[in-house]
Parts: structure tokens; sequence; C-alpha cells
């Protein structure tokens, strides 16, 4: 019995540990682009449906431990660009090319190729560049509001010491804590705790295709689907690429009609499902991704009760805890942008450019840093290097997230 029952709790706590971990990143990214709190709680709650029907189509179909998540780095990176040209529409627009992007890439292996192509040291330090701002929220957060931020960080760094992947969740159940004794104080939470999905008709503009589209595409691909598949690798699992990223695609399509932004494959997350420690026998693992799909579709149901609590926060208070989750991207980012001499100039300048915030022609830093870094690469005699292998398949060179 415990061990029919090993893999149902593993997808349980991956699923707990992905949402709650990093949940309030795809907030503060949702509202960055310009979302409402309404739309940014569809936004949410029409991720965890996807990823969630997505994983029990795959898991089951395969029978293999594939966990799927929201792409926390392209939170990251919505919540650094800010509102592009026509406004929250033409977000919606450009997660919808991401979705028909990624599709494309599962059917079309030159594409994956292409962005394999790009150094990964540049697209590291883009990522970096870009979770920078968010990683200062905590620090701000404390200088703001002590009494609600503090005991937070205080859980977080304990539990660094004593349970490391329970650190930021903790965190976030303490500062939840801390918010519910400031509502109580407040009059309670405002806005509607019944799940519903809003829909926008998107737009499409040249600053959210360049801005906000492309960037969103390469993080969500080196973060995310490029280190996803090397977890899975490394515990002997092949990812389906085509259908993974067809389903993903597909998903992230659908969820851009009611807000969100992408989904793909986990990377954290999958070792919880993939590893010895959801069940001894490799054959019976996929139970754990299956349960982390139902489990995904309960948190969509609570997600805009909780969107809802977490919105009468100042927003530096949730802020805190979103930076918190970044922490860990940055760290590994920067390690892998500066890690190799060769390019580290270059890997320099893209982070410095993506940091910065700029605004040119109505297009984000994003975009401007992933063109410098290229720009700078090619002058300094850097050349970029196909990481994709013969099938299509990119290898590892992203951060996992």
């Amino acid at each position: 019995m415990e061990r029919i029952g090993q893999p149902v709790l593993a997808g349980i706590l991956a699923a707990l540990v992905g949402f709650t971990s990093s949940f309030a990143v795809v907030l503060a990214g949702l509202r960055g682009v310009g979302a409402s709190p309404a739309e940014a709680a569809s936004g949410l709650l029409a991720l965890c449906a996807t990823q969630g029907l997505a994983m029990l189509w795959l898991a089951r179909r395969h029978r293999i431990p594939l966990t799927l998540a929201w792409s926390t780095p392209g939170a990251a990176l919505l919540a650094s660009t800010g509102v592009v040209h026509g406004g929250w529409p033409a977000a919606t627009g450009a997660f919808l090319v991401v979705g028909v992007l990624v599709v494309i890439t599962g059917l079309w292996p030159r594409l994956g190729r292409l962005i394999s192509a790009i150094p990964a040291p540049i697209a590291q330090a883009m990522l970096a560049g870009v979770v920078l701002e968010l990683c200062l929220a905590p620090v701000r957060g404390l200088a703001a509001h002590p009494w609600l931020v503090g005991p937070g960080l205080l859980t977080w760094a304990v539990m660094l010491r004593l349970a490391r992947k329970w650190a930021v969740p903790a965190a976030f159940a303490v500062t939840l804590v801390a918010i519910g004794v400031d509502v109580a104080r407040h009059g309670g939470p405002h806005g509607a705790i019944v799940p519903h999905l809003t829909w926008t008709t998107p737009a499409l503009t040249r600053a959210s295709l360049l801005g906000l589209a492309i960037p969103l595409y390469v993080v969500t691909m080196a973060g995310q689907n490029v280190p996803g598949v090397a977890v899975m690798s490394s515990y002997g699992y092949q990812v389906p690429w085509r259908e993974t990223m067809a389903v993903t695609g597909i998903g992230t399509t659908a969820a851009a009609l009611a807000g969100g932004h992408a989904i793909n494959l986990a990377a954290i997350t999958a070792s919880m499902a993939a590893s010895p420690d959801a069940h001894p026998d490799p054959r019976r693992r996929w139970v754990a991704s299956y349960t982390a799909g139902w489990a995904y579709l309960a948190l969509a149901a609570i997600s805009t009760a909780l969107t809802a609590f977490i919105s009468v926060a100042p927003p530096d208070v949730a802020g805190a805890v979103a930076g918190l989750a970044l922490l860990g991207t940055l760290a590994a980012s920067l390690a892998g942008a500066l890690s190799a001499d060769e390019g580290r100039e270059a890997a320099a300048i893209t982070f410095v450019v993506a940091a910065s915030g700029l605004s040119f022609l109505g297009i984000g830093a994003a975009f401007w840093a992933l063109a410098a870094g290229l720009l700078a690469g090619r002058i300094l005699g850097y050349l970029p290097r196909s990481q994709a292998n013969p099938s299509g398949t990119m290898t590892s060179s992203g951060t996992r997230s």
C-alpha cells in the first residue's frame, strides 16, 4: 500500500511546490503587461487548467513521468517588459504567437536548431537581466513593509538550511498568514472568488511581436523546455518531443485567449516525479505526473480566490515572494552567462541591456539585449554553435526554473 501511494503523494507534492513557489511571479508578470486583477486571475486559472489537462494526456498516453509547468522565466520577462503598445490585448496576441511558434518547433526541427544556435551564455545573460528587477523586490519590500515581508524572508532563510525545495512555499505560506492578519484589519478581500475565465480578443503590434512574443518564446525554450528534456534524460526517459511541443503549444494558444502566457516542460519539479523518490520502479513513476495533472485542476478551482486574497496586499509584499522564487534562476543564469571566458563580454553586454529596462521604438529591453549580445558576439568573433541533435531535439544549455 505504501508503494502504491508513493507516486500519488509525489505528484501532489510536485504540483504544490510548482504552484506555490512561482504563482506570485505569474501574477506579477500578467499585471506587469496590463492585465486587470480579474484578467490576471483568469490567466492563472487558464494556465493551471491547460497544463493539468496536458499532463493527464501525455502521462497516460506515454506512461512516463512527463511533468509540465508554466513559464516562470517567461512571467519574469513580462514583469520586466511592462505594458507594450496595444495594451493587454496586444500581450495576449503575443502569447498566442508563442503558442504557434512552439507547435512549429515540434513540427519543423530547423526552428529548434535556430533557437539552439543562440549561444547559451547570451541566452542566460538575457534571462538574468530580465529577472534581476524582480529579485530586488524582497529587499525593497522589507524596507517598505517589514512586518509583512520580514516573517516570510526569515522563514525562507531557515528553510534554505533545513529543506531547500520547500523554502519558497514555506515563505509563501507565512506571507499568506501575515497578509491574512493585515486583511482582517482592513475589511477583508475584494473581488470575485469563484473561478471564471475572462475572454480577451488578441491583437498584435510590432512592439508585442518583437518586444514580447519573440523574447518570451526564447526564454521559454531555453529556460524551460531545454532543461526539461535534460532532466528527463538524466532519469532515463526520452521526451516525445514533437507531441510534447504540439500539446504545450496548443495549450499555450488556448490559454492565451483567457490571459495565460505559456506552458512548457517542467525542470525542477520534473525531478520530483521522475526520480526514484516517486517510485522505485521507473515504469510506475508516470502515476506521479498523472496525479500532478489532477492536482493542478484542483488548484485551478482555488486560484481565483487566492488571487483575490493576494491582490489586497501591497504590491511589494507579493513581489517579495516572487523575487525569492527567482533567486535560484538568477544565480544559475549568472553562473551560466559568465562560466566561459570566451564571449564573456558579449554576455555582460546582454545582461546590462536586459537589466536596464530599455524601451526603444516601442520594443522592450529583452529584444534589444538579445540583439546587442548577438552583435557583440559577432564583432568579438564569438561564433554561435548549434546545440541541436540530428532529430531536432535540443540538448541542455538552459537554466532550470
